[in-house]
């Protein structure tokens, strides 16, 4: 294996293609050859601001491996989201705690795997940490962009791990489809009034979009009811909310990278979503494919996700050798 490899940098909002020695894996650290790598909202928010090699979500297949690991082996086709806290996927080679990768389901490809690690693992911790629903869960949750990427892996776990009513948004004819495709009981305009639409509340919220909605949740979520949100708008109060006791969580699926590294949980949750995968009861979110992680591809994919209207997921996958 050559001692330097094609990586794509990020330098004053710019996307660049860029050379860099491999990476050495950790003690408890993969070194993957990545195969594909999906674009989210965090990808375009960390761009705008220093510099370095940007990507989470991957697909690919393991080729090193430290001295600690004990879960993985050479060879071995993985997906995982990463941290924050290290360098990106957007590269050939990528090194990650083995305690955060899982095995990549066998019945999808490296593009359409690639296109759930972090939307899944923000959807399971959502529903089952946050909100610790049960399959004996009833009421009613509503999905605030069902249609995007965490929106539309939710809807498919809330539906099939929950007896909860599954109410999603969405506004565009193939949008509102698509939410209905993966198993939303209905689907409501997010451009309307949530108030008319929703005249009997709901007990649960997913709220990826929170600016100028406490008003709306105050109003029609239940008494004790819960929501969980994965922004951070400027100068958000949530005093409306005190009235009905509702709770209010944070979600963000880099928490347990940053301050619990020894935990397996996410490990443990995307083996858990790949044997569903393989059972055919999750289904991958992937709508697109862009063939070539170097700096032209990933433009295009940022592009895609910076214009904020995506159906499902956007992947970028390597070119043959």
């Amino acid at each position: 294996m050559s001692e330097t490899m094609r990586a794509v940098g990020y330098r004053d909002n710019v996307l660049e293609d860029i050379t860099l020695p491999v990476p050495e894996p950790g003690e408890h650290d993969l070194l993957v050859r990545i195969e594909a790598v999906s674009v989210n909202p965090v990808d375009v928010k960390v761009r705008r601001n220093g510099s370095g090699v940007l990507g989470f979500d991957a697909a690919g297949v393991v080729v090193e491996v430290g001295a600690a690991v004990t879960l993985f082996k050479p060879g071995d086709q993985v997906w995982y989201a990463g941290s924050i806290a290290r360098p990106g996927t957007n590269a050939q080679f990528h090194v990650v705690d083995e305690r955060i990768v899982g095995p990549k389901p066998a019945s999808l490809d490296f593009a359409e795997a690639a296109a759930l690690p972090l939307t899944a693992l923000t959807a399971w911790e959502t529903l089952f940490d946050r909100l610790r629903l049960t399959p004996d869960s009833t009421g009613s949750i509503l999905v605030l962009g069902a249609a995007g990427g965490v929106g539309s892996i939710l809807v498919q776990l809330a539906r099939q791990l929950t007896n909860l009513e599954v109410i999603g948004t969405a506004s565009r004819p193939e949008s509102r489809q698509y939410v209905l495709d993966r198993g939303a009981h209905r689907v409501v305009d997010h451009h309307g009034d949530l108030r008319r639409a929703l005249p009997d509340g709901v007990d649960y919220v997913f709220s990826p979009h929170s600016a100028g909605m406490i008003e709306t949740f105050a109003d029609i979520v239940h008494p004790y009811g819960e929501i969980v949100a994965i922004d951070e708008p400027d100068g958000l109060d949530l005093l409306p909310l005190k009235s009905k006791s509702i709770a209010w969580h944070w979600e963000l699926m880099f928490t347990r990278a940053l301050y619990d590294p020894a935990s397996q949980a996410q490990h443990d949750i995307l083996s858990q979503v790949a044997a569903l995968v393989d059972k055919g009861v999750l289904h991958t979110t992937l709508t697109r494919r862009i063939e070539g992680i170097d700096a032209a591809g990933l433009r295009e994919a940022h592009a895609i996700v910076e214009a904020g209207s995506a159906v499902g997921k956007t992947v970028v996958v390597s070119r043959p050798e």
